[in-house]
């Protein structure tokens, strides 16, 4: 559900939880850094469990770049997106069999915080990726 800035910005429209996900997993499907990027606060922590935590959306966009690069065949296929308060829920596969789910913190319109769990030694073997190709 959206809702309105009605403070400063009367016009202006703040994306729901749900909606940025939405908004995320077509980013995602298409490859685009760039949008992914700006669906983040400025000092937001992307925390995907297998790896460390990336903090900041130029340090966000640059991660989504690279696993572009390296995978560029992945695609998010949502499996259900559910939504309470400030935060969505989306569990997803994709066309390889590989899922996982993701928890999305959303403050005015912006992931404040991503945490991601999937099976990176799964995520590997079916993208043909060597663990020492520091991708992921």
């Amino acid at each position: 559900m959206t809702t309105w800035c009605s403070d400063v910005f009367p016009y202006l429209a703040i994306m729901s939880p749900k909606e940025v996900v939405i908004q995320w997993v077509d980013a995602f499907n298409r490859a685009d850094a760039e949008a992914l990027s700006n669906l983040y606060a400025e000092n937001a922590i992307n925390h995907q469990m297998p790896n460390e935590p990336i903090v900041g959306k130029a340090a966000i966009k640059q991660m989504f770049a690279g696993e572009f690069a390296a995978a560029p065949e992945m695609h998010c296929i949502p499996v259900q997106i559910i939504a309470e308060g400030d935060w969505a829920v989306l569990e997803w596969k994709d066309p390889k069999d590989f899922n996982g789910c993701g928890f999305f913190e959303v403050k005015n319109g912006l992931i404040q915080t991503q945490r991601g769990y999937w099976d990176k030694l799964k995520f590997f073997k079916l993208y043909d990726i060597q663990p020492s190709d520091n991708a992921f």
